[in-house]
């Protein structure tokens, strides 16, 4: 007899956020609040914290009071998302019917499958909550209605009143009233959904209190209906460390967390004003994000990860593809880094360009070069060993890169004899004609023409000028760019500097700069400049917001 799961389970995936592969330092795709100070943790020196099941009725009971219930009423649980399942597995089964306005917090239709329930969806995509239609949808079967407010990932609200009509029209359907981002709201609904004999209360501790990784939240409703989740679940939902370190953040946090609240709430109305003038039309919202429309969804995904910002997109999703959801960053800093990076992605003031493996094909000129000059000191060089040295990075500089080559065979050698040897093969001596004749164009001079009828374009170039120029006489490009950054000017990539002289040259701060090795990705993005890869390995993993096939996908991309 084979082994069957779950038919529910069986044909569902597991919860997975579409993720950019771009390393992130700024995640801002789970709206999570702003963190508790590292202080905080001083507290946990008792270790039987860690050997003792834990007890959760204190923290219960300090939520209580500050909802001014009975502890009864209250039932800490392993975040909201573990209380709303409680819910679901008390009220719901086979043939009952959860009404659930959509888009919406995405695990509550899971938690319903799970139980063989039905969700019946009522269109919400922005606005006002659609009372009428959630009431004319009741029927025989219908256990729950979930009230998610501000509804996540849209951040529309419901009002009193309506909260309030839902209840008298469904008196006997329960109501999952879902406040996990109630702070940040202009009406906060606790107390009026605790005031409603068929409703209860999801609270969290994830958001506006920074505790997340903790996993502390709370359903709140009747004595009866706290026994009934109680049952619906395993015991010890808390760990004891979350339960300590909880307690003491709502007994010192509270200043710390209504000024995360008040930043992330102005963040929230100039970010709305930002996406707008980029033509990302952003909804309304009172959560602690906002979800926008742009042109290009996984361009915006793409282009604030090349620069180090995760934010949240859904593929494939019949409501929300096409949509963004930016959570703020409740950090001015942080916020002026957010704005910056909206604007490098969906307004570049100009386009960049490494030279060598995206306009200028150098296998057969500088790659040979560095070939030819290891084998003249008896090293037997490949095009693979370069590109795996291009790809561990800090190799812009082919005549110490040709140096560190040689030596690593095991030949000293003095770089001034290399860079001679080198020399002599690119440009040619005695005569002969030089390496750097074989050099060709890696892209139509039609598309530079255009690119360049759109933006000012730049060259930031680890070449020597005078190869540059040679380069750029040799193809007649000399009127496609108005900047040409090189060896001489700055330091050599990784190191922004030659980023931000082109930058300073231009006069401008948003730009793409399209480049084949991890060195000029991370050049970018010290600059605050997208970066776009081309036709080189291990651009992904070094930071490329996108990598290119054809340099003429940047047509499609531009607005």
């Amino acid at each position: 007899m084979a082994i069957l799961p779950n038919p529910a389970v069986a044909t569902s995936a597991a919860y997975a956020v579409s993720k950019h592969g771009a390393p992130i330092d700024l995640k801002l795709d789970a709206n999570e609040g702003a963190p508790p100070p590292a202080a905080l943790l001083a507290m946990l020196t008792d270790p039987e914290l860690m050997r003792r099941y834990p007890d959760a009725r204190g923290l219960e009971a300090k939520l209580a009071m500050r909802l001014g219930v009975t502890p009864d009423r209250v039932l800490a649980t392993c975040g909201a998302d573990d209380a709303l399942d409680r819910a679901c597995r008390a009220f719901l089964w086979r043939g009952r019917e959860l009404i659930l306005p959509v888009p919406t917090f995405e695990m509550l239709p899971r938690f319903a499958a799970l139980l063989g329930a039905t969700a019946r969806e009522i269109p919400w995509p922005s606005g006002p909550f659609p009372l009428e239609a959630v009431l004319r949808s009741v029927n025989e079967n219908t256990a729950a209605i979930a009230v998610v407010s501000p509804n996540n990932p849209t951040g529309a609200v419901v009002t009193r009143a309506e909260l309030q009509r839902l209840a008298a029209g469904a008196p006997d359907v329960v109501l999952l009233v879902d406040l996990a981002y109630a702070e940040y709201a202009d009406e906060d609904l606790t107390a009026t959904a605790l005031a409603l004999p068929n409703a209860i209360v999801f609270r969290t501790l994830s958001k506006a209190w920074g505790m997340a990784g903790l996993r502390v939240g709370y359903a709140v409703g009747s004595s009866q209906a706290m026994g009934w989740l109680r049952a619906a679940g395993g015991p010890y939902a808390v760990t004891a460390p979350s339960v300590a370190l909880a307690s003491a953040w709502l007994d010192r946090g509270e200043d710390a967390m209504q000024a995360n609240v008040a930043q992330a709430r102005s963040e929230r109305d100039r970010l709305r004003i930002k996406l707008d003038s980029h033509g990302a039309a952003a909804l309304p919202s009172q959560a602690n994000f906002v979800m926008a429309r742009p042109r290009d969804v996984r361009w915006l995904r793409d282009g604030l990860a090349g620069l180090g910002i995760a934010v949240r997109i859904w593929p494939g999703h019949p409501q929300l593809d096409g949509l963004a959801r930016i959570s703020c960053p409740a950090s001015e800093p942080l916020f002026e880094r957010l704005s910056s990076a909206l604007d490098a992605t969906l307004a570049p003031e100009a386009l960049l360009f490494d030279m060598d493996g995206v306009l200028a094909d150098v296998k057969n000129s500088y790659r040979q070069a560095i070939i030819s000059t290891g084998a003249s000191f008896g090293v037997a060089l490949t095009h693979e060993d370069i590109t795996a040295a291009k790809t561990r990075g800090h190799a812009n500089n082919d005549w110490v890169l040709t140096h560190r080559l040689v030596e690593a065979a095991g030949v000293e050698a003095e770089f001034a004899e290399v860079k001679a040897r080198f020399e002599a093969l690119y440009h040619g001596e005695l005569g002969a004609i030089g390496l750097s004749h074989s050099e060709t164009l890696l892209c139509a001079p039609e598309l530079l023409a255009r690119l360049a009828n759109r933006l000012p374009l730049g060259i930031v170039t680890g070449r020597p000028r005078r190869d540059a120029l040679q380069f750029l006489e040799q193809h007649d490009l000399h009127r496609y760019f108005n900047c040409l950054v090189c060896m001489e000017d700055a330091q050599a990539k990784p190191d922004p500097a030659p980023v931000v002289r082109a930058q300073r040259e231009l006069g401008i701060r948003a730009a793409w700069l399209v480049g084949d090795t991890p060195d000029d990705m991370q050049a970018a993005r010290g600059a605050n400049v997208v970066p776009l890869g081309f036709n080189g390995p291990g651009l992904a993993e070094a930071g490329a917001a996108r990598v290119l096939e054809t340099l003429d996908e940047l047509e499609s991309l531009l607005p």
